[in-house]
C-alpha cells in the first residue's frame, strides 16, 4: 500500500510492512509513477481537490485539519473513507485562544501603545481591584462561555479552570460534562440568557451551513458591553459588518480574531483598525500526534479495523 504524504510540514514515520510512506510536493501534480497511491495525507495542500482527482484508487483521506469541511471540498469519490485530526490541535488551539484572551483582558495593546512611545505609565492597565467599575481586567473568576463545545472546547475550559474562570458551553444540545453546563445555542432565548454575563466569548465553531453568519449582531446585542470576544474558530461563523458595527459602537470591549471570512484579510476591511488583535490564522500550527493518528489509521485500511475521527 502506497501512502501520500505531504512536503508542507515533516513527517517521521517508522517502517511499516507493507507500507510504502512516499512525500510529495503539494505545489505540483501527483507524480504519475505515485498516483497508484491508496491514501493522501491531506495538511496546508492549496492543490487538495486537484491531487484527489489523481488518484484513482484512493480509499482514504487523512486530513491534519480538526474539521472536514476541507476534506468535503476535495470532492471525494463515493466510498473514499474520510478521517479528521481532531484532537490533534486541541492544546495548541486552546493556547493561542488564551493568549488572545489575555490579550483582551489584560488590555495589553494599551502597553504595547506605551512601549512604542517609550514611556512607563500604569495610568490605563493599573488596578487594585479586579472590577474597577465593572471593567474587565483578569481572568479570575471570569463568566468564559466556549461556543462550539467539542474536542478543542473540552480541553480550553481545563486551561481556563487553572486561570480561575467559571466556565461552560454553548452547543448543539443541553447537557452536563462533568462540572461543566452546556447549553443549547440553536435556543436563541437559551443561548441569549448565557450570553447576557458572559465576560469573555470564545468561538470555536466548525463551518457549515448552520454555522453561517450565526455569530450576528443579535449576539455582540445579548452580551454585555464589558465582554470582549476570540474567534479560533472559523471566520464565516461571524457575521463581519454586525463585528465591527459592534466594536465601532461600543457593543463590545475588544475581539481577538485568528481567523476571518475571507483569508488573508483585505487590506481594506474594517476589522484591522477595529479588532483589538489578529492574527493570520496561526492558532493550530502543527498537528501534535499527527504520526501516531496516520499510523493508526493506515493500519485500519489495511487490516479492516476502526478508524479514528472517521467522518465518512
Amino acid at each position: 500500500m502506497k501512502v501520500l504524504l505531504p512536503n508542507s510540514f515533516d513527517l517521521s514515520l517508522p517502517p511499516e510492512e507493507g507500507v510504502t510512506w512516499v512525500t510529495f510536493d503539494v505545489s505540483a501534480p501527483i507524480p504519475e509513477e505515485h498516483r497508484d497511491a491508496e491514501a493522501l495525507v491531506v495538511w496546508l495542500d492549496p492543490h487538495a481537490a486537484e491531487h484527489v482527482a489523481q488518484l484513482p484508487h484512493l480509499k482514504l483521506i487523512q486530513g491534519m485539519m480538526a474539521g472536514a469541511e476541507s476534506l468535503h471540498a476535495t470532492n471525494p469519490p463515493a466510498g473514499v473513507i474520510l478521517a479528521t485530526a481532531n484532537g490533534l490541535h486541541d492544546a495548541t488551539v486552546s493556547e493561542h485562544a488564551i493568549a488572545l484572551a489575555l490579550y483582551l483582558v489584560r488590555d495589553l495593546r494599551i502597553a504595547t501603545e506605551e512601549q512604542d512611545n517609550h514611556r512607563w505609565s500604569r495610568d490605563r492597565i493599573f488596578f487594585t481591584e479586579l472590577r474597577p467599575g465593572g471593567r474587565l481586567t483578569s481572568l479570575l473568576g471570569a463568566q468564559v462561555t466556549i461556543w462550539g463545545y467539542g474536542h478543542i472546547g473540552r480541553h480550553l475550559a481545563g486551561m481556563l479552570k487553572a486561570f480561575g474562570a467559571r466556565v461552560r458551553g454553548l452547543a448543539t444540545s443541553r447537557r452536563t460534562e462533568g462540572d461543566i453546563e452546556v447549553y443549547d445555542g440553536a435556543n436563541l432565548a437559551q443561548r441569549d440568557e448565557v450570553l447576557a454575563d458572559t465576560d469573555v466569548l470564545i468561538l470555536i465553531l466548525p463551518a457549515t451551513e448552520a454555522t453561517a453568519n450565526v455569530v450576528d449582531a443579535s449576539v455582540f446585542a445579548a452580551l454585555p458591553e464589558r465582554a470582549v470576544v476570540v474567534n479560533v474558530g472559523r471566520g464565516k461563523t461571524v457575521k463581519e459588518d454586525d463585528l465591527a458595527a459592534a466594536l465601532r459602537e461600543g457593543k463590545i470591549a475588544g475581539a481577538g480574531l485568528d481567523v476571518t471570512a475571507t483569508e488573508p484579510l483585505p487590506a481594506d476591511s474594517p476589522l484591522w483598525d477595529l479588532a483589538t488583535i489578529i492574527t493570520p490564522h496561526t492558532a493550530g500550527g502543527r498537528p501534535v500526534g499527527a504520526e501516531e493518528l496516520i499510523l493508526a489509521n493506515v493500519r485500519a485500511l489495511r487490516e479492516g479495523g476502526e478508524f479514528i475521527n472517521r467522518e465518512a
